[in-house]
Parts: C-alpha cells; sequence; structure tokens
C-alpha cells in the first residue's frame, strides 16, 4: 500500500503537501514564519489534528538543515531564558488540545499571531537599531522573553504555529538576520524534539503518520537549499518585513 493511498489523497493533494515541506525548508533557512503557509496546507489536505503530527517530523527535519547552516550564530543567553517558559507553554497546550475543537484552536492561534505581528510592528518603529537582545538586558526584557515563550510553547504545541510567535520576539528584540536564524535554529529544533513525546500520547504520531513523512522529508532539502541561497539576497529591511507579511498571513489563514 503506497503512502497516498494509506492516507486517501489524491496526485494532486500529495503535490501540494510536497510543496508546503519544501516551503518548511525555506522557512528554516530564509523567512522564519512562512512555514504558517505549510501549516495551512496540511492542515487543508489532511484532518486537522493529524496534520500537526505529521508536520511535526517534517519540521524537526527543517531545524536539522538549519542548524547545520547557522549553527554558528546562535544566542544561547536568550535560548536559556526562553527554554523554561516554553516548557509551560508546551505543556499548557498539551491540556488544551485534550478538551479543545479544531475551530476553538485556529481561532485561538491566529489571534495570537495578529497581536504580536502589531506589537512587533509598533516596537520597531521605536527600537534603536544594533541593540543588543534585550533578553539579556534588562529586567523588562527578561518579562518579555518569558512572555513570549510561553506564547510559543503553547503555539507550537497546539498548532506547530511558534514560528510566527519566536519570530516576533527575536525581531521584537533587535536580533539581526543571521543571528535572528542561528537562535531560532537551535530553539525549534530542541523544543520541536521535546514535543515528540507529547505528540505520540495524543496519537498524532503514529506510524501511519511516520510513513507519510518518510516521503515527504525528502522535499525538505531543496528547499532548505533554495533558502540559504535567497537569505544572502535579502538585505536586513526587507527580510524583517516578509517575516511580518508571514506572519500575518498565518494568522488570517488560521482565522479564516
Amino acid at each position: 500500500m503506497d503512502t497516498m493511498t494509506l492516507w486517501h489523497v489524491t496526485p494532486w493533494e500529495f503535490a501540494a503537501l510536497a510543496a508546503a515541506a519544501l516551503l518548511v525548508g525555506f522557512s528554516k533557512t530564509a523567512v522564519s514564519g512562512a512555514n504558517t503557509v505549510s501549516l495551512a496546507i496540511f492542515a487543508a489536505v489532511l484532518p486537522a489534528r493529524a496534520s500537526t503530527g505529521v508536520l511535526l517530523p517534517v519540521l524537526i527535519v527543517g531545524d536539522v538543515l538549519a542548524v547545520l547552516t547557522y549553527r554558528r550564530h546562535a544566542h544561547w543567553p536568550t535560548l536559556w531564558r526562553l527554554f523554561p517558559a516554553v516548557a509551560a507553554g508546551v505543556v499548557l497546550g498539551t491540556l488544551f488540545l485534550v478538551w479543545a475543537d479544531d475551530g476553538i484552536v485556529r481561532t485561538s492561534i491566529g489571534a495570537i499571531l495578529l497581536l504580536m505581528a502589531a506589537v512587533t510592528v509598533w516596537r520597531r518603529r521605536t527600537a534603536a537599531e544594533g541593540r543588543e537582545p534585550e533578553s539579556v538586558a534588562s529586567r523588562t526584557g527578561r518579562v518579555t522573553a518569558r512572555s513570549y515563550g510561553v506564547l510559543g510553547g503553547f503555539t507550537t504545541m497546539v498548532a506547530n504555529a511558534g514560528g510566527p510567535v519566536m519570530s516576533m520576539y527575536l525581531l521584537s528584540a533587535g536580533f539581526r538576520k543571521l543571528g535572528f536564524l542561528g537562535t531560532s535554529a537551535f530553539f525549534f529544533l530542541i523544543v520541536n524534539v521535546s514535543k515528540v513525546p507529547f505528540s505520540a500520547g495524543l496519537g498524532l504520531i503514529d506510524g501511519r503518520s511516520l510513513f507519510l513523512d518518510a516521503a515527504l522529508a525528502v522535499f525538505v532539502v531543496p528547499g532548505a537549499l533554495l533558502g540559504k541561497w535567497a537569505v544572502d539576497r535579502i538585505n536586513q529591511r526587507l527580510f524583517e518585513q516578509l517575516v511580518i507579511a508571514a506572519t500575518v498571513l498565518g494568522g488570517l489563514q488560521l482565522l479564516r
């Protein structure tokens, strides 16, 4: 039995999933947050809850490629401050998934993403260029990191939509392009791997989902290579605009 028969998807639907997997690779090495479009495609082709379990291993493949590409640019003090709050968010997200239906999940995440985009646009207009990430510079920065961390953990657990939330945090904290990509690469590799036991416990990851993942993972690699080629040709201002635009698009898709 082949993958399409197992999941009852048409060739066109599998092609859409493959394109979404390619976009995952691109987003991990170029425009973080763009994989919210992939989230929407997976949820449109597959059952909404099942789609999160299928997408998670695909994201992990992209995370590994991103870490290999940008491992020298991670800002570890920020990561260490985020992880405890993210862990709390993952636990809250797991509890939320136990009782929330797809409509509540999508509406909640979409609203959060749009709020984060609005806050980031406002903060970037008043921020000084080139300052140190505020997560290690002030008490306000530490509180901000924890707030975004909880939101990021929550959204990544319930819908694999933590990318835009953390993108908004890293932009608002003043990260430049390579620091942004290196820090988010390690962040999501660690967080996504830690989510696997929770997702498996909820029945979202099983042999059936991993069979589809094996077919889709190959498409992540060319997407990552394309992203690496593109990121060197995107200036900082355009990079930030693309990240924010991808976040808004993802939020609107979830609210539909």
